[in-house]
């Protein structure tokens, strides 16, 4: 099936033409009763948790461009960038994403309303989307640089969003299309791993406990991989039933001597950073077409810290020297980051329905508990994703 966009509109527009009719015009109301506002979490400056405010005033979400659509939320939930976000990580990148052309005045990303994930129902829909219809249950992830899903509702791109797989609930989708946007962006789009070329293949996973890891290990197991995960004892049991085939504590020893006596694998999927880098490349069968992928980048921190074209600058030179470096010791070492994809949400929902990946929930949360959810994230050892129910007005 196509996805919206000038082809699907223009057969949609010749249907019409062809039985007599006019082209359809779709107003951009979300309902007959014109709404200007809606309760939301939002930010009014960066901080720790008490900068969290509660307001029935944010302004309604508007369709700007005829691509997008406007979704009513019932599910939302959170992931690490929220905690970042708050505290202002990465802020002079968003901004830079948010207003190109500076032509607003300082400090117009606040109030600001954090939360990636949505899980709800298209209520109205842009001109020219014709892929979906008011009344469609759908999901998707908002990228950073937009309003986000703590909200009643929300505006995203039509090419953002995925119909919701048919066996999940609103509160079970909403806890995977972050973490498994992420996933993928590092495994197929990066790492150039797909359901073909999985086979036999040996896949190490450090930090495998939390969101993207639960859903990389899932991935990887549907594609036919042999799995590797690197997790606490606590969380052992939920990696086998994931179905990784070794876990390793990493609380149990000296974890690069661990992973040294198992065979060299040939990929590697790091949510940890740090020290790990300085190991990790070692593990990897040289020569191979072997692929490290990290995570964890300085991108954003180096905008932060020397603006837009320092840090932009520095950013190049660090990941050019790293991958020269590793390519002579013949392995290929990667960044990847989050990519918002409607299209790569479809293929994530055929394994959903498929039985092949499910979702991993630690919590669920009311609308009126968000600060206690931002609290649960913060603590950390959380086993699977901190979901919002958004519908629920305890």
């Amino acid at each position: 099936m196509l996805r919206q966009g000038t082809a699907s509109g223009g057969r949609a527009l010749l249907q019409v033409v062809r039985a007599g009719g006019q082209p359809p015009v779709r107003g951009l109301r979300a309902s007959p009763r014109v709404r200007s506002i809606m309760p939301s979490w939002v930010i009014d400056r960066y901080g720790s948790n008490e900068v969290l405010r509660f307001t029935r005033d944010m302004a309604f979400p508007i369709i700007h461009f005829p691509n997008e659509v406007i979704i009513k939320v019932h599910a939302a939930s959170l992931n690490p960038i929220d905690l970042s976000m708050r505290s202002g990580y990465g802020a002079t990148a968003l901004n830079m994403k948010r207003d190109p052309l500076k032509l607003k005045s300082a400090d117009t990303e606040f109030p600001l309303t954090l939360g990636r994930d949505v899980s709800g129902v298209i209520m109205e829909c842009g001109l020219n989307v014709s892929y979906f219809k008011p009344g469609d249950e759908v999901w998707a992830a908002i990228p950073p640089w937009k309003q986000g899903t703590l909200s009643e509702f929300v505006v995203a791109s039509g090419n953002e969003v995925s119909f919701k797989p048919k066996c999940l609930s609103h509160t079970e989708a909403a806890s995977l299309p972050y973490v498994g946007l992420t996933a993928w962006a590092a495994m197929n789009q990066v790492g150039g791993l797909n359901r073909s070329n999985c086979s036999g293949k040996r896949i190490l996973i450090l930090g495998a406990s939390g969101g993207i890891g639960t859903f990389a290990v899932q991935l990887m197991k549907a594609w036919g991989a042999h799995v590797t995960a690197v997790c606490s004892q606590d969380a052992s049991t939920l990696m086998k039933k994931l179905g990784a085939d070794d876990v390793i504590d990493y609380k149990s020893g000296n974890l690069e001597e661990q992973l040294k006596a198992l065979p060299l694998f040939d990929f590697i999927l790091d949510n940890v950073g740090g020290s790990t880098e300085k190991w990790a490349l070692d593990l990897l069968k040289k020569w191979s077409g072997a692929t490290y992928v990290t995570l964890v980048t300085p991108f954003l921190i180096n905008m932060d810290k020397l603006g837009v074209a320092d840090g932009m600058l520095q950013t190049g030179v660090t990941v050019g020297s790293k991958t020269l470096k590793h390519l002579l010791k013949g392995v290929h070492y990667r960044w990847a980051f989050f990519m918002p994809s409607g299209p790569s949400l479809d293929e994530i929902a055929e394994l959903v329905n498929a039985g092949k990946i499910q979702p991993v929930i630690d919590q669920v949360f009311s609308f009126s508990e968000v600060p206690k959810a931002f609290q649960k994230l913060e603590a950390g050892h959380a086993r699977g994703k901190t979901v919002i129910d958004v519908i629920s007005r305890k």
